[in-house]
């Protein structure tokens, strides 16, 4: 979806994930050791959509 959206996804060190988006970057941990993510993430990847201003063109 990130990258459909016009973003830039990259590989960080251990579970780190780096993603610039319309000028805004921000930094991400995969979940682990299990698959599902928690509420907090959740909220910081919103924020991040918001600020990278894609609001209008996703459904949140």
């Amino acid at each position: 979806m990130l990258v459909a959206a016009g973003a830039e996804v990259t590989e960080g060190r251990g579970s780190r994930v780096r993603i610039a988006l319309n000028g805004i970057r921000a930094v991400f941990h995969r979940p682990h050791p299990k698959k599902e993510t928690d509420k907090g993430a959740v909220i910081s990847m919103r924020r991040f959509l918001l600020e990278a201003r894609i609001k209008d063109h996703v459904s949140l």
